[in-house]
């Protein structure tokens, strides 16, 4: 084998750790916001103001209900914004 051979084989194997831990640093956020995900469902049903604040759509009739949560989805997108910008900037 050649210096070259060997050289090429060690920077592929650490080319393959790199990827192997973005891989798991990718994985671990998903678990994180899974877990984060989770526990707004959990809180949901606790919370009486989450998913009925006034700028909430809603709509029933006899067989039909719709509800389009979007002064809910407005609130947690601007305060997932600010912890993703502050956890963002080191």
């Amino acid at each position: 084998m050649h210096a070259a051979q060997l050289r090429d084989i060690i920077i592929n194997s650490s080319d393959a750790a790199n990827s192997m831990n973005d891989l798991a640093k990718i994985l671990m956020v998903a678990g994180l916001a899974l877990l984060a995900l989770g526990g707004l469902f959990w809180l949901g049903g606790k919370l009486p103001w989450f998913g009925r604040l006034p700028g909430d759509i809603r709509i029933e009739r006899e067989h039909f209900k719709f509800y389009f949560p979007l002064a809910t989805c407005l609130i947690i997108s601007v305060l997932l914004t600010l912890l993703f910008r502050l956890l963002g900037k080191r």
